[in-house]
């Protein structure tokens, strides 16, 4: 179905604007790509949550995961199947266990801790399919996802809403490990992928 849909997009898309180069067509066909894997994960993920009626809290950790991630990236999964899966048993489970964990303060601080210098040295890290290439744009999301994780950080340790506290510390774990060099090395994903582009051209690795 998704590539049924995606290949009748682009082929629309070539017949209206003939112009486009193959390369264009293809960074259009990975945004639409996403597009389509982001629909249908939430139309499910969100479809389950309100089944097990927990929703409204499924949408915190949503929300409060995405703003972390919207900067920083990170791995992705290596088709929409696993990704599905994947999003559904962590954002699912993560609403569960935040519920019910009471969380001590000496591992806010460790993970807080990790979180501030992982992002500072890793964020953001891209993917084979979208290397950042910019280097204004790689730092100007190094600063945004590094503010954000700082303002969770005082969130963290200034709120006592404990279902609140445990996922933006969950977040911060989950995105740590997800742009570290450690976490495409176990997937066996390429790191670094902008270092392997030249003027927007793909080099020899």
């Amino acid at each position: 179905m998704k590539n049924y849909i995606l290949n009748k997009s682009i082929n629309l898309i070539e017949s209206v604007f003939p112009n486009y180069t193959q390369t264009e067509l293809i960074k259009i066909r990975y945004g639409l790509e996403g597009i389509y894997i982001t629909i249908t994960k939430t139309i499910v993920i969100f479809s389950i949550a309100i089944f097990l009626n927990i929703f409204q809290k499924l949408l915190i950790l949503v929300l409060i995961y995405n703003l972390l991630r919207a900067f920083s990236f990170g791995l992705h999964a290596n088709n929409s199947s696993n990704c599905l899966i994947a999003s559904t048993i962590i954002f699912i489970g993560a609403t569960y266990v935040c519920q019910f964990i009471n969380t001590p303060l000496f591992i806010k601080i460790i993970v807080s801790a990790i979180s501030i210098i992982t992002f500072i040295k890793y964020s953001p890290a891209d993917t084979k399919k979208r290397p950042i290439i910019n280097q204004k744009k790689r730092l100007k999301y190094k600063l945004f996802s590094t503010l954000i994780i700082i303002i969770y950080t005082f969130i963290l340790f200034l709120s006592k809403h404990n279902f609140l506290n445990n996922t933006i510390l969950l977040s911060m774990i989950f995105q740590s490990f997800l742009i570290s060099p450690f976490c495409y090395s176990l997937f066996k994903q390429t790191y670094n992928n902008f270092l392997y582009w030249e003027g927007g051209i793909r080099c020899a690795k």
